[in-house]
């Protein structure tokens, strides 16, 4: 929840955050635009006030107009086409008007009636999709109406050549018309960026100052790599947030199971030695008050005694052994040793449970085994833990079966039982410490749950392994490797 909560408020800021610097960065380049239309506009007043100039002066040269006019228009690149009216209305240049400039001719004739003698200045008149400048000169007869349709090559040489930048700049100022085609631009537009647009203020209907960016430098593909980035970096943070939320709640949950599982490690442990030692105590004060008279049955007390005696033993070197193990001082010494005395001294310490529950036991030792490296006091007690898990897991079938052989490398000693077996889901489990395969059947008998685990150590400990092949209901068979 609360990684779902910072990835939800982190991607809403982060996309406030992105449009609003997408916004200002348009609104920035678009003011970037405004300004060099405004430059352009003022150099174009610029370079169309010095043409009137000159052309005033043309006109009132005393030359043959025709002539004068001629090497205006030559002189003068901003000069598309020159119309000259008289005050009747008639068409002083060009002598021989074409077809494309009747409907100029007509604009400026309906111009005519309206007193513009008498007005000064100069003033735009739309033509279609052509802005004609007009201003009333005078020559030496009198005053004339003057139409200037602009050249868009004369744009580029007087005005936008000397004005933009070059080339060489990182933004490309483009001047595209109203169908978005470049009509100027100081180098290719293919692969560039459009980032803003403003329109010509005069003379060029249609036509916009456009800003492009090469690909990837412009300021909205800047801000949208940095969101990429900073979401990049909020991923990451939130996938470290959601995995140290899942690895502190795995933690909690695996102390909190580990708790438990001490807690129970304890109650069993002092279950399992007040059980020996209450019953020692009963059979050691029964006789020592003489109530048993006779010998068979006083042999007996001494027999149960003994066997609850090992039988704490057992318990306390497993405990003790445990602690070594946890506090990493256990330490083994290793001298070569044979297999069948070691089985069969730790069969005979069950001799009596084992006959007085009534199982049926199957020993099988291979021939000529190999002596094998090992501490004996540590097999040993791994060995008789594994047949105290057969005796304690047998259920109805008293049956057990403790083989020993040789394999390439190594000895295996397997210990089998006909038991209430364990799950395939948990057979890996069992070897952890203090844990106990979770059934009432199994939860329902007496047990520390660090047996198998010292099984395990003592197995590894050793450069051997420990494994089990189980069938719930079927019983276990654990085989002990240790190499030669």
């Amino acid at each position: 929840m609360p990684a779902a909560t910072v990835a939800v408020l982190g991607y809403v800021s982060l996309r406030q955050w992105q449009r609003s610097a997408e916004l200002l960065s348009r609104e920035q380049a678009r003011d970037v635009a405004t300004m060099a239309a405004d430059k352009v506009d003022m150099v174009l007043r610029a370079v169309e006030d010095d043409a009137l100039a000159r052309l005033q002066a043309a006109l009132a040269g005393g030359r043959a107009l025709e002539a004068a006019l001629d090497d205006f228009v030559a002189a003068t690149p901003i000069v598309e086409r020159l119309y000259v009216l008289d005050r009747e209305g008639r068409v002083v240049y060009p002598r021989v008007p074409g077809g494309a400039d009747a409907p100029v001719i007509a604009a400026l004739r309906a111009d005519v009636p309206r007193g513009w003698s008498d007005r000064g200045g100069r003033r735009e008149v739309a033509v279609g999709q052509t802005s004609v400048l007009t201003a009333v000169l005078r020559d030496t007869d009198g005053p004339l109406l003057i139409g200037i349709t602009r050249s868009a090559d004369g744009l580029r040489r007087q005005v936008l050549e000397s004005l933009l930048p070059s080339p060489e700049a990182p933004t490309i100022y483009a001047i595209v018309d109203g169908a978005g085609h470049s009509m100027y631009s100081p180098r290719p537009l293919a692969g560039a960026e459009f980032v803003a647009a403003v329109p010509f203020r005069n003379g060029f209907p249609g036509w916009r100052i456009a800003i492009y960016q090469p690909r990837g430098t412009s300021p909205v593909a800047s801000v949208r790599r940095q969101a990429a980035v900073i979401m990049g970096a909020l991923a990451v943070l939130i996938v470290v947030i959601a995995a140290g939320v899942v690895a502190v709640g795995r933690l909690v949950r695996r102390e909190t199971e580990m708790a438990q599982l001490k807690a129970d490690f304890v109650a069993n442990v002092s279950h399992d030695l007040k059980t020996p030692l209450s019953v020692i105590r009963m059979y050691g004060e029964t006789l020592e008050m003489g109530r048993v008279r006779d010998d068979a049955t006083r042999q007996e007390y001494y027999r149960v005694i003994t066997r609850e005696s090992e039988r704490l033993t057992r318990l306390i070197d497993n405990v003790l052994d445990f602690s070594r193990i946890e506090g990493g001082r256990r330490r083994y010494d290793l001298a070569p040793t044979a297999i069948e005395p070691l089985v069969r001294e730790t069969l005979d310490a069950f001799a009596y449970p084992l006959a007085q529950q009534g199982f049926k036991v199957e020993v099988e030792i291979g021939p000529d085994l190999p002596e094998v490296p090992m501490d004996a006091d540590a097999v040993g007690q791994a060995l008789a833990n594994l047949v105290d898990n057969a005796i304690k897991f047998s259920g109805d079938s008293r049956w057990l079966r403790v083989e020993a052989h040789a394999t390439d490398g190594g000895v295996v000693i397997a210990v089998s039982d006909r038991g209430i077996g364990v799950p395939r889901e948990e057979a890996g489990k069992i070897f952890d410490k203090f844990y106990r395969v979770g059934r009432s059947d199994t939860q329902a008998r007496r047990g520390s749950g660090v047996g198998l685990a010292l099984v395990k150590h003592v197995a590894e400990a050793h450069g051997g392994r420990i494994s089990v092949e189980s069938q719930t209901g079927a019983g276990s068979t654990f085989t002990f490797w240790l190499p030669r």
